[in-house]
């Protein structure tokens, strides 16, 4: 985890959580978007979606209406996070 080193312990845990299985369904939003500054390039659109670049990959987020993510979002992210890097090691 090299990648650790460049982001703070609670990005860390925010990692751990949405690569824990079965998805947690306790990830919240503030941390995900607080993780996704971070590391990315995050975008909010006028309609209240939030584009975020993460390596070479961009992706469109609606926030959720609760504070916490859901399923799909979970799934999202794994694929944005394996592919610019930032995959827990096993």
């Amino acid at each position: 985890m090299g990648w650790a080193k460049t982001v703070n312990s609670e990005h860390v845990d925010t990692v751990e959580k949405i690569f824990g299985h079965p998805a947690s369904g306790n990830v919240e939003w503030r941390q995900v978007l607080s993780l996704l500054e971070a590391v990315g390039t995050v975008t909010e659109r006028h309609n209240g979606r939030v584009e975020v670049t993460l390596g070479d990959e961009t992706e469109v987020f609606d926030p959720p209406k609760d504070k916490d993510v859901d399923t799909q979002m979970i799934v999202d992210l794994r694929r944005m996070l394996t592919g610019a890097g930032f995959a827990p090691a096993d």
